[in-house]
């Protein structure tokens, strides 16, 4: 099944996106029947669409072929009821590479990641992106963070430059910058929050008609990542707050304790509700003995 270009950026601008871990067996290697099972259970609780191969599914640590396994099963299981979008990134060879992989799988998009490297000026990631871009005929996000931010003036010339480029996703969490980005480059774009646990940008995000954002925490508590999103977009203030108040500020507040937390948690978080998808992979690091009771009692607190 085609999904048009209408569909996916109507599914990227109304309903919850979240993107799965990668599911990884005691050995440390690619997993791909319980990564299945995984992707019919966010089908089940009703994403509108799914992104694999993502910063919460370790893109960056993931082999060529373990991405087109990812991508492949995602695609087969996904069946055309929503968009499929995979990452692709890295060094501009690779990144084509990724994209045409993607492609050759039947993914409905790109989330084009930042370029890897520290440091790099405005006008080589404008490069970077356009001849990436450029090399695709699938629908491409921008993924703005770390070290390939993007100003307004810069992301409209690049929409600009590239027709398919269709979206905008924030991983920066500036309000100011971002609001300029979406007053500037206008609904040419859809706009996506994707600062690591975005709910706890949400109401700001939705007060500058970011509408959306993509949920990490949607990988072992759905119903409440449901419940939150439908509260937010239809003004439940007390609803919104209580989630907030019980469950994103303490999340938050363990998932800042060590860089890399923003993944670890999550795949701890899948293992403490039953669906273990193994540990991240090196430099990412599991949490201690004591941060797993932590969160434990955090998700028993909201289920």
């Amino acid at each position: 099944m085609t999904i048009s270009v209408e569909q996916i950026r109507n599914s990227l601008s109304d309903g919850l996106l979240s993107f799965p871990v990668t599911d990884f067996d005691a050995q440390g290697n690619f997993n791909p029947e319980t990564f299945r099972q995984r992707i019919e259970s966010f089908i089940e609780h009703k994403v509108s669409a799914v992104f694999v191969a993502g910063g919460t599914g370790e893109f960056f640590s993931l082999s060529l072929d373990e991405y087109k396994q990812i991508v492949d099963i995602a695609v087969k299981t996904v069946a055309g009821r929503v968009p499929v979008i995979a990452s692709a990134g890295r060094s501009i060879a690779d990144a084509k590479v990724f994209a045409k992989a993607a492609e050759d799988a039947g993914c409905d998009g790109i989330l084009l990641m930042p370029p890897y490297l520290t440091e790099c000026p405005s006008e080589g990631v404008m490069a970077y992106a356009k001849e990436v871009i450029e090399s695709t005929p699938l629908q491409v996000i921008y993924y703005n963070r770390a070290n390939g931010v993007l100003h307004a003036e810069d992301v409209k010339a690049l929409a600009d430059l590239c027709p398919n480029l269709i979206a905008l996703k924030d991983g920066v969490g500036n309000m100011a910058a971002l609001n300029d980005t979406v007053k500037t480059v206008g609904d040419r774009l859809v706009y996506i929050g994707g600062v690591p646990t975005a709910e706890i940008f949400a109401e700001a995000y939705l007060s500058i008609g970011v509408n959306t954002y993509s949920s990490a925490v949607f990988n072992f508590m759905p119903e409440m990542a449901n419940t939150f999103y439908a509260a937010l977009r239809s003004g439940e203030k007390a609803t919104v707050t209580r989630i907030i108040q019980k469950f994103f500020i303490p999340f938050c507040r363990l998932r800042d304790r060590k860089e890399g937390y923003g993944v670890s948690l999550i795949k701890e978080g899948v293992r403490l509700v039953g669906q273990p998808a193994g540990n991240v992979r090196s430099p990412l690091t599991m949490p201690t003995a004591d941060e797993v009771a932590s969160l434990k009692a955090i998700i028993e607190a909201n289920r």
